[in-house]
């Protein structure tokens, strides 16, 4: 739920851009899609970038995690086996095979031992596999909620060609009813005071608009 407020947030700053540039010539209307292209690449990047880095982070702590267990355990951290495969060249196969040799060069006729190391595949316990799958799943969940907030901002300007003053305060109320919305459940998730996370998550909310606009007009 943070990844969706900072996604609306990120979109918040993108939309007050616009919205100044507005305020400055009230007769010119924004194109819608400036703030759309502009806010779908935004979230976009937010998707990628929270996928990629949730998912290293996740498995970085798994791998962590396991280490430090195994050591707890009193288990040795087992390194991959390598095996030593001899391949004969064509002239011992066919020697073995009982088979003439065939016209070949004297390099090729020379004993050769090819030498190639195999690596066993370690199998995954049960465990590492839930671990595994519980890293993907957070990885998507910590990218796809700020993209979908970064994207619900954006949504009144799908609707028209030219965004004008009431397209932004839809907007903006959309975001209002939204941070109302995440308020409410973060304050029944963790048992304390609704109003109160209502407050503190609309303070950051205004705060943003009024330091946006305050610094982009002066």
């Amino acid at each position: 739920m943070n990844n969706f407020y900072d996604g609306m947030l990120t979109s918040l700053g993108i939309i007050l851009g616009f919205f100044v540039i507005l305020l400055s010539k009230p007769s010119q209307p924004i194109q819608s899609n400036y703030v759309i292209l502009t806010g779908l690449g935004t979230s976009i990047s937010m998707l990628i970038s929270g996928i990629s880095g949730s998912y290293l982070s996740e498995r970085a702590e798994q791998r962590k995690g396991q280490k430090e267990l195994k050591q707890a355990m009193g288990i040795e951290i087992e390194k991959e086996e390598e095996k030593e495969i001899y391949i004969l060249d064509e002239k011992e196969i066919q020697k073995a095979m009982v088979v003439p040799p065939k016209n070949l060069s004297d390099k090729t006729h020379r004993k050769t031992l090819i030498r190639r190391k195999v690596r066993e595949k370690k199998t995954k316990t049960i465990h590492e596999k839930a671990e595994s799958f519980t890293g993907v799943i957070v990885s998507l969940v910590n990218g796809v909620s700020p993209f979908l907030g970064g994207v619900v901002a954006i949504i009144p300007f799908f609707f028209v060609v030219e965004a004008g003053l009431i397209i932004f305060c839809a907007s903006f109320i959309i975001i209002f009813i939204c941070i109302i919305f995440l308020g409410t459940f973060l304050g029944i998730i963790s048992k304390e005071s609704i109003p109160k996370n209502i407050i503190q998550m609309l303070l950051a909310f205004i705060l943003t608009i009024l330091i946006t606009v305050l610094f982009l007009r002066g």
